[in-house]
């Protein structure tokens, strides 16, 4: 028996004996109160709603008061009303990934969004909201994962596994950080959700950002921003699943979020309409436990399979890295990469500072010389940094500090190091190359 015919069987036996269903009693805001077979219903079940003009509405359950089952739709409400049938799915939602789906665009619901025709069934299905790996069975993140951007390959080495946060505000290049990642990263699979992303820049990110090279080789999980919360929630956790199915495949993959805090905004609104208490700052205790169910299922896969490295975009409110979601996430993940505002507008691009950002797992997987070529770069940038605005302000005597002296030397070759070019590729091996390179020179040679 094939996998495909087995895959039927299994979904037909699933399929249930009686076929139960409820009336929408009443419509509030973006959530549906629906009466009747309550008791056939649990909290993240998929529903149908039969609305007017033979329309149908998918919606989830969100939650339950006294005698009322609470949902909320995937897509807008026109034609719901009181009296209208409400069909129960029952079952949590499943995917079903296939290796035909590198070079795909999907959306939320795993359905085809490129124009490119229906997408292949898998063999296998894979839930949406899976529970991360348990802890004892868990790969270590081992080797090194090679994404083709300098500043983070040599300051800030990932690791196959590893989990890592990009912090920054708006319009400080988070977006263009992560398309250079997926356009040269070495790993096997690249699967991108685009959560909450405007419109009209989703085609342009997969045409010019990411290019023919990088997308064929990758999976995008598009939810735009005019589109629910529970579409742009579901995005987050499509995109997962996706990268679970290639992980099981023995992958390396790389799985790129932009952005987490648009995933909270989304989980945020799902709470408060079913009737969650906000909490710090408005958003609401689930959404504090929603972040880490989603951000722990990145990581090495169980034993015997690939690896899920993660980066996740953080867009930090009004520039404050300590704002609730930031603080949360940068406690979950592996390390975090700042970007810079001010930076940016000095036209440094990647805008990373690399005196606020940290891999965790870096010393372990570099050599001791490699370690030490790092350190050295990073006292001599964090000695100019403390002594900046004295040095900008003419009120430095060169010779008043040799260290100072040697920091000033090498500050504008550092710079120019940490600077990129959206379509150059920088491997590990010439990184270092080029870092040990600029250090060798004495100011004495200049």
């Amino acid at each position: 028996m094939n996998d495909t015919l087995k895959s039927l069987i299994d979904d037909i036996d699933a399929l249930p004996e009686n076929h139960p269903y409820g009336t929408v009693s009443a419509v509030r805001g973006m959530l549906v109160e629906m009466s009747g077979a309550r008791a056939e219903l649990s909290v993240g079940d998929r529903c149908s709603i039969d609305a007017r003009g033979h329309k149908k509405v998918p919606a989830e359950v969100v939650g339950f008061t006294r005698d009322k089952v609470l949902m909320m739709p995937f897509v807008n409400l026109d034609g719901v009303g009181p009296g209208n049938k409400v069909d129960l799915a029952g079952a949590h939602p499943v995917l079903y990934p296939d290796v035909s789906w590198l070079g795909r665009v999907v959306n939320a619901m795993g359905e085809p969004a490129d124009g490119k025709g229906p997408l292949k069934k898998g063999p296998k299905p894979y839930l949406i909201h899976a529970t991360p790996p348990p802890a004892a069975m868990r790969e270590r993140v081992a080797g090194k994962a090679d994404l083709g951007v300098r500043a983070v390959n040599t300051f800030l080495t990932l690791c196959k596994g590893q989990r890592m946060g990009i912090f920054a505000g708006s319009g400080v290049g988070k977006s263009s950080l992560m398309a250079m990642m997926a356009r040269h990263t070495r790993l096997d699979v690249s699967v991108l959700g685009l959560i909450g992303e405007r419109g009209r820049e989703a085609r342009e990110f997969i045409e010019d950002d990411l290019g023919p090279e990088g997308m064929a080789r990758s999976v995008v999980v598009v939810a735009t921003s005019d589109e629910s919360p529970l579409m742009r929630r579901q995005a987050a956790f499509v995109a997962m699943t996706v990268a679970e199915y290639f992980r099981d495949l023995k992958q390396n993959v790389l799985c790129m979020m932009d952005s987490i805090t648009r995933f909270a905004m989304a989980q945020r609104e799902i709470s408060l309409s079913a009737g969650e208490p906000p909490a710090t700052k408005g958003y609401t205790p689930s959404v504090f436990a929603e972040l880490p169910r989603l951000l722990e299922r990145a990581g090495p896969g169980p034993i015997g399979s690939g690896s899920i490295t993660g980066l996740f975009t953080v867009l930090v409110d009004g520039d404050d890295h300590n704002e609730p979601i930031a603080d949360a996430v940068r406690g979950i993940l592996d390390g975090h990469i700042v970007l810079d505002r001010s930076i940016a507008e000095r036209n440094r691009y990647p805008a990373i500072n690399l005196l606020r950002s940290i891999s965790r797992t870096m010393p372990g997987c570099n050599t001791d010389d490699e370690n030490a070529l790092v350190n050295r770069a990073r006292a001599l940038l964090s000695t100019y940094e403390n002594m900046a605005e004295l040095i900008r302000l003419g009120a430095y005597k060169k010779g008043s500090n040799p260290q100072v002296d040697e920091a000033i030397f090498y500050y504008d070759k550092l710079e120019a190091f940490l600077s990129q070019k959206k379509k150059e590729k920088i491997t590990f091996a010439e990184g270092y190359a080029q870092l040990s390179e600029i250090l060798n020179q004495t100011p004495a040679a200049k």
